[in-house]
């Protein structure tokens, strides 16, 4: 009965695997389509990876509660503690440092060890890569769509990558203002 059990749980870790290879394998397809789109303005790349992040982030923040079972943070350290610990384990099974923290607690950094979405790439060698593409800008509008979900508006952007040669990958995210429930426009 135990290897039977043992048996289904290696199935899942090398589907978990098969998974998560294919979500990397697929990310890089998209990012490579982008560039070829918008003819390798890697400015207008990130903005569209900013966009779907920002999209995702929208709907993921839904899954999030419903599988963690966690209430709002009450804080914007108990919320980058979360996003960390919590989130970042739950959706991708990597745990970012939370560091560099701003005086008045309104910004941090996310330091990843490691980042899944990177896993198999190399950067276009065209001179202009290194220095403007943001690979993975995808997370910073996932982090902004979430958290603005959740009446947070922040601003996040990275500052290194391991792609572009820096020692480590990190993104700073700004906490800009907390949000009152506003109505859409056109509701009465």
């Amino acid at each position: 009965m135990a290897s039977n059990k043992a048996a289904r749980d290696g199935e899942k870790t090398n589907i978990d695997k098969v998974n998560a290879e294919l979500v990397t394998l697929t990310y890089g397809t998209m990012v490579a389509q982008l560039c070829s789109d918008f003819n390798n303005k890697y400015s207008e790349v990130n903005k569209q990876l900013d966009k779907m992040g920002y999209n995702i982030g929208m709907r993921l923040i839904e899954d999030f509660f419903a599988k963690s079972g966690m209430q709002r943070c009450s804080n914007f350290r108990e919320t980058a503690e979360t996003i960390s610990k919590i989130g970042f384990k739950m959706f991708l099974n990597i745990t970012p440092a939370v560091t560099n923290w701003s005086a008045d607690n309104k910004t941090f950094s996310l330091i990843f060890d490691e980042n899944p979405l990177a896993d198999f790439v190399e950067l276009p060698n065209d001179g202009r890569a290194q220095d403007e593409l943001w690979f993975s800008n995808i997370f910073c509008g996932i982090l902004r769509g979430a958290l603005e979900m959740v009446q947070m508006q922040v601003e996040a952007h990275y500052v290194s990558d391991v792609l572009r040669g820096n020692d480590t990958t990190e993104m700073r995210v700004t906490l800009l203002r907390y949000m009152e429930d506003e109505m859409p426009p056109d509701d009465e």
